[in-house]
């Protein structure tokens, strides 16, 4: 919840928000690892646990997980809620940002 801010305000941030005991949140994290990969370094992956960063997550709305919202420069350009492929989000990706 702290630094929060600071980690978006600059560059593409794609945040998932998910929780220990969610399994569709577990079956994203090999996903998460292959977009990372697939964009070279362009988007920054980080993760908030709506468990532990109550806040964050109340301040955004979420209400499903898993939720990946993406930032462009601290602002909310993209929301994508439940299990997605990898090509899928690179694409997603591309659209939002012509990456």
């Amino acid at each position: 919840d702290q630094n929060f801010q600071n980690r978006i305000k600059a560059g593409t941030v794609l945040v998932d928000f998910w929780a220990s005991w969610c399994m569709p949140c577990k079956m994203m994290v090999p996903v998460l690892n292959e977009v990372a990969e697939a964009t070279n370094g362009k988007v920054v992956i980080g993760k908030v646990n709506v468990d532990e960063q109550k806040a964050t997550a109340a301040r955004f709305g979420i209400r499903s997980i898993p939720t990946m919202i993406l930032f462009r420069n601290g602002r909310e350009v993209k929301r994508i809620v439940g299990v997605k492929t990898t090509d899928y989000l690179v694409k997603e990706l591309d659209r939002s940002l012509s990456l």
